[in-house]
This record gives C-alpha cells, structure tokens and sequence, in this order.
C-alpha cells in the first residue's frame, strides 16, 4: 500500500535526511497546575510525553547538542528538527516562547521546528509569532487531539472540546503553518468505527501529517492505576472489560487508518514505544523492531 511516509515528505521537502531531536523546552501543562486541572491527561507519564527529551536543566542550543551526539551512528550529512515534546510548549509567556524558539531555528543545522501542544493554547499573539518564525524557516505545529469522540475525551481528561481543535486548525493553516495532528488508537470504550472516524475526520479538516499512537498503559499514571484495579469497576464502566489490542489486531487497524488517509497528509508515525522500564502493557509493543516489521508486512499486502 503506497502513502506518504515521514521520511520520504522529509527528503522531499529538504533534499537530505533528516532527524527529529526531543527538546524540552521547561513547560508545563494547563492540564497540571490546576488551570483544568491539575493530574494531567489519564495517560500522561510525569515527563510529559517527552521521556526521551534532553535535561529541561540544559539550555536549548545544549539540548540540541546533547541529541546530535546520541543520534550521531544514525544519521551522517544531515540535517535536523528541533522538536518541543515535553508538555505543552505554547504554554508560556511570549517572551519566554519567542526567546526558545529563536535559539532553536537560527541553530544551523536545524532546518525546522516542531512544536507539540494543545489547541487550547494558540492565542492569536502566539501564532502570529509562529507566522514570524514560519518565514524564517519551517515551523510544525503537533496538536494533541487523540480523538473525536467528546466521551473519550472526558474519560482522558483531555480539557477541551472538538471545536476548539476545529478553530486552532484554521487559524494555523490561515498562516500557512504545517500542522501535525496525534490520534490515539486503542481508547477504552472506543470502537475500531470510532478510532476510524477520528483519522477520517482529522484528514478531511486539513492536517498537514498524522501521528497513530498505540496507547501505552504507563507506570504512575492514572490509566495505570485502573487498569490494574479494572476488576473492581462497574460493568458499565468503560475499564471494567478493557483488554489491550494485540499485535495483530493493531496491524489490521493500521492498515485501515492507512487505506483511508490521503496521499496528501503525512503519516509521520504508525505506532510508538514507551519507556521499557515503566511499559506495563501491552508488553509487545516494547519490540519496536517486531510492531514495524508486523505493520511493514501487512501494508505490503
């Protein structure tokens, strides 16, 4: 099956390649200091989805040094894209975001930036700044959507409603900024219907990429926590029968989120790893090297 993978868009779009480096930035999350609330999203890790950034104690040019060392034996002669993971990183004063994100992309050999966050954190003074920065060399936006679904996005404690993600697209693509939307795959309660009605719906509002994240059950998150006590639940509760997908019924979902998404957006991600050490389920996806290989040969078919 043919779509247009990650590194392909980015050998297409700057003639070499190219390497992604987790940086955090410092940033928290309205989701953590009790301006929504203050637990996080339900799957949320306490590095906030940015487990494998460099030290926040580090500066952002040395945090960028610091991943071209660890990615040096992969990549030779290329180039690379400073990558905000770690919480939610428009969540600061403008300053202090022009100021990072500066240092970031006047880094030579940093050919963009890609910034991860909510859409419940775009004011109009924020994406003019990224309209700034945008003309001085690429900037990506990653909203974090996981779906569409308004009750998977309460059990998730997500914070904010769909037509917030709805409004933040246009403003984003009114200044032309390249946007990247994150789906969760695996929710519970959620249906293989619904999970592909999210990647159908993020694809027909104009997202520029798509991520699929299998979903990873955590130590020391609250998904963790009921998970383990899901035997305790109500049985209408949406924990009390939830069992993780298997590897095969992962790669047969794939293949139908990637039979319905144009050649147009690129798939930047097919599935994800967790930190080994704190993956509690499900434990196949630990195998990076077996989960693509699985993907690979199914989208070969």
């Amino acid at each position: 099956m043919n779509y247009l993978s990650l590194n392909n868009y980015l050998k297409d779009t700057f003639g070499c390649k190219v390497y992604k480096l987790s940086i955090d930035g410092g940033f928290t999350c309205p989701n953590r200091d009790g301006t929504i609330d203050n637990r996080g999203c339900i799957f949320c890790s306490g590095y906030g989805s940015g487990d494998f950034a460099a030290s926040r104690s580090l500066s952002i040019s040395e945090q960028i040094e610091e991943a071209k060392k660890k990615v040096s034996a992969k990549i030779k002669d290329g180039k690379y894209i400073a990558y905000f993971q770690a919480f939610t990183n428009t969540y600061a004063p403008i300053n202090e975001l022009r100021e990072k994100y500066t240092e970031a992309i006047t880094n030579e050999d940093v050919v963009a930036i890609s910034i991860g966050t909510r859409p419940d954190c775009l004011s109009d003074e924020i994406i003019n700044l990224l309209d700034e920065l945008n003309k001085i060399k690429p900037v990506w936006i990653e909203l974090g959507l996981q779906t569409i679904h308004e009750a998977s996005a309460e059990f998730i404690r997500r914070g904010y409603k769909l037509s917030v993600y709805d409004e933040a697209i246009k403003k984003l693509k009114s200044k032309n900024i390249y946007v990247v939307t994150h789906v969760i795959l695996g929710l519970p309660g959620e249906s293989e219907e619904m999970m592909l009605d999210t990647v159908k719906y993020v694809c027909e509002h104009k997202t520029d990429g798509i991520k699929l994240q299998l979903l990873h059950i955590i130590k020391g998150t609250d998904l963790a926590y009921k998970y383990e006590h899901r035997g305790d639940y109500a049985p209408s509760d949406v924990m009390s029968t939830y069992e993780c997908m298997t590897l095969d019924e992962y790669a047969a979902l794939i293949y139908k989120c990637v039979n319905i998404i144009p050649d147009t957006v690129a798939i930047h991600r097919l599935t994800g790893d967790g930190h080994k050490k704190t993956l509690i389920a499900p434990l196949w996806s630990g195998d990076k090297k077996r989960v693509l290989n699985t993907i690979n040969k199914i989208l070969s078919n």
